[in-house]
């Protein structure tokens, strides 16, 4: 069991201003995991009044890139070499499987790497042919708001960029999920990092309300669920306060009648279920041609069959419990409306074996038949549920594809990459990927409509923490 009894406030580890904690208990079985304070809002005002000193007094932001750039390689190597370790401790937290987090902490390496050479690469001082200098400046104090489904991802691509841009951030992590978070401020001080530059604050909504309303944060760069987005970004504009948002998704597949059944079968699962289908950018549509429709189905059914659950640590378990009871029950409940408004069952259901009915696990769930306007079809579910929509020909597709409040990712499965290249270019969404190809960290992510503003990875995530000013001479 692991216990924390201070927060991480501007680099030192300081005793809370309440009682108040949080349990961590295991979601598949309950045990108890640790415990961690939570934050109130006198936490919050002296992590920002540390975070606007260190800001305001220039030792920070105006530290040469490449020193900053230093300290962020040194962390980095020190979080590397603890991916084990947090990847256990996240499977424990909020029932990542063990091969998911696994892979994702090991990567998480190449995602700073990426930042990192954004940051050498990028001009922060360039002249334009009339003479003026066009300068980027941090913008400031940043509060980094994040969830719990990939907490250590969410976090670094929100605070390496923020860092080597030269502003001070509060993290603040989510309840379900302290432990990793004020973790990782064991790493920021072994790296070296100055006083105030980074705080990590475990706390709850109301508590998360006044760091975002705070007139000392300058930018707040948020990931979650749309309806979280919206509030903030209101909050946000009362202040014009500078804000990115990484939201929801209820992303579409398209399969061409050219599809390979065989390979789309074999990345569905990965796409639809990974995470628990915890996973704003999960392809959680799967829109299939009526000529194929029954051969796609049968595929697609079977493979799902396949898809083992169970304990999260153990590594031959592909998909693990949900976060929560709540959330368990969320995900049922939309299972039960799909079914009354007339679905298919293929595979999964209501119902989960006995020796498992202690966790929050959901059965991966597969329904087809659907109709794009049901609400199995249109909000997101964050579970392991894929619906199957059939459309009449490649317009109708992209039509379906594009009906949608979201627009965060996508796919397409053809044997013909131009066909496919023209196809992705038509639906309005983020990311798509084509025959379940993924981009490296260097690629801009982020969503269209209300999956959120902003773009996180690469030199476009890393220009998100800086204003630009432009100096006549």
């Amino acid at each position: 069991m692991l216990t924390y009894d201070a927060l991480y406030i501007g680099g030192r580890w300081t005793a809370p201003t309440t009682t108040d904690r949080v349990e961590v208990r295991s979601p598949h079985d309950q045990s108890l995991v640790g415990s961690a304070p939570l934050a109130a809002p006198a936490d919050v005002d002296a992590a920002v009044a540390a975070a606007r000193r260190a800001f305001d007094a220039g030792e920070w932001a105006g530290l040469a890139p490449e020193r900053r750039r230093a300290l962020v390689e040194r962390f980095n190597t020190l979080h590397a070499a603890r991916a084990a370790e947090i990847a256990r401790l996240v499977t424990a937290e909020n029932g990542t499987p063990a091969w998911f987090t696994a892979s994702l902490q090991t990567s998480l390496a190449e995602q700073t790497g990426a930042f990192l050479r954004a940051s050498e690469g990028l001009g922060w001082e360039e002249e334009l042919k009339d003479g003026s200098l066009v300068r980027r400046e941090p913008v400031g104090v940043v509060a980094a708001v994040i969830p719990w489904n990939a907490p250590h991802q969410s976090a670094l691509v929100k605070v390496i960029p923020a860092l080597l841009a030269g502003c001070t951030v509060v993290l603040k992590v989510a309840t379900e999920t302290p432990l990793d978070g004020l973790l990782l401020g064991e790493l920021f001080t072994e790296a070296g990092f100055p006083e105030g530059v980074v705080s990590i604050l475990p706390a709850d909504r109301e508590t998360s309300e006044h760091l975002v309303r705070h007139p000392d944060v300058d930018k707040v760069a948020f990931t979650g669920s749309t309806r979280a987005g919206r509030r903030i970004a209101s909050l946000a504009g009362e202040q014009l306060k500078r804000v990115s948002l990484e939201l929801g998704g209820k992303s579409a597949s398209i399969v061409r009648e050219d599809a390979d059944l065989d390979a789309l079968a074999a990345g569905v699962p990965f796409l639809a279920f990974s995470n628990n289908g915890q996973s704003c950018a999960g392809h959680t549509r799967l829109l299939v041609p009526r000529s194929r429709y029954e051969e796609v189905v049968e595929a697609v059914r079977a493979a799902a069959e396949k898809v083992t659950y169970g304990d999260p640590a153990d590594p031959a378990h592909f998909v693990g419990p949900l976060v929560s009871a709540a959330q368990r029950e969320r995900v049922r409940a939309y299972i039960r409306s799909g079914l009354d408004d007339g679905a298919r069952l293929l595979v999964g259901g209501l119902d989960v074996p006995a020796h498992l009915e202690g966790g929050n696990y959901v059965r991966p769930t597969v329904l087809a038949d659907v109709d794009n306007s049901w609400r199995v079809a249109r909000e997101e579910i964050f579970g392991p549920v894929l619906v199957l929509i059939p459309y009449e020909d490649e317009d109708d597709a992209v039509r379906l594809a594009n009906d949608s409040p979201f627009g965060l990712s996508g796919g397409v499965w053809t044997a013909d990459p131009e066909a496919g290249l023209a196809l992705a270019r038509r639906v309005r969404t983020g990311m798509v990927l084509v025959n379940s190809a993924a981009p490296g960290y260097e690629a801009p992510f982020g969503g269209y409509k209300a999956s959120g503003i902003g773009r996180e990875f690469g030199t476009v995530g890393l220009g998100q923490y800086v204003e630009y000013k432009t100096i006549a001479r």
